[in-house]
């Protein structure tokens, strides 16, 4: 694996937001407008009663993390459609650049995304409704580090997917992550759920990130057994992902498919 080679894909994909203003909105304007409207929504909310004070912590805090595994995945996902809308998948792979050289520097520029729009929430958070996400203090990075994780996850899986199918699967690219959003259990806790949905969601890790996170805000305490499963099912799924990209990017090049993503 070749560090220069990542680095030279990470910096193709800086260059394009260097005179783009729909790529600079995506960072900046969209993230900011969800914590504005939701903001206001959870202001709304906790002027109905005593019962729910809590609410604009809850919210507030499970938007901000969820834009981190939705902003995650996106820098995986949107980066390979770059790559298709450019035509420049083809010659990317006529290079010495490997399938696992053009996912890490995906991760890479996933992880500056996900840094910059988090910056952007935290400090509009704090300016707007007073909200500061560092009361969950040290324990919020193993979290975070975990939805960053997941997000790797969804993403992989929707770019395998894309890659395999074309362009009749790009509309996955802003859909798929929300396909898990139900079983996440962002804004309520894992036990509204019904039964038959619960199982699920405790396979799901991102649902094991939230319910740690309103366990830290409800009792002050570090939910070790949440951040343990989170840990070991993102790290058996990251390893599934990776090696289904592998194997769907091997079956696209022994067909000549690479050749007609996107067309």
């Amino acid at each position: 694996m070749s560090l220069a080679r990542i680095n030279a894909l990470l910096v193709r994909h800086l260059y394009l937001y260097r005179r783009s203003v729909p790529r600079f909105l995506e960072i900046f304007y969209w993230p900011l407008l969800d914590l504005v409207v939701w903001g206001f929504i959870t202001l709304y909310l906790a002027q109905q009663g005593q019962a729910l004070h809590g609410v604009v912590t809850f919210f507030l805090g499970a938007l901000i993390l969820w834009d981190v595994l939705f902003r995650a995945q996106q820098g995986i996902t949107i980066s390979f459609l770059e790559e298709i809308w450019a035509r420049n998948l083809m010659n990317l792979f006529a290079s010495p650049l490997t399938a696992g050289e053009f996912l890490t520097a995906t991760m890479a520029l996933s992880v500056l995304k996900v840094s910059m729009v988090s910056l952007v929430m935290v400090i509009a958070a704090f300016v707007f409704y007073s909200y500061n996400v560092f009361l969950l203090g040290l324990s919020l990075i193993p979290f975070v580090l975990n939805l960053i994780a997941t997000g790797w996850i969804i993403g992989i899986l929707t770019t395998s997917i894309i890659m395999r199918f074309g362009q009749q699967a790009e509309v996955l690219a802003w859909g798929m992550v929300f396909l898990f959003q139900p079983i996440s259990c962002v804004f309520y806790p894992l036990a509204v759920l019904p039964p038959w949905l619960q199982p699920l969601a405790w396979a799901n890790p991102a649902a094991h990130v939230f319910e740690g996170m309103r366990a830290i805000l409800l009792e002050g305490q570090v939910p070790f057994l949440h951040l343990g499963w989170a840990t070991g099912l993102n790290a058996f799924y990251l390893l599934l992902m990776i090696l289904l990209f592998h194997y769907t990017f091997a079956v696209c090049k022994d067909r000549g498919l690479l050749v007609r993503v996107g067309e």
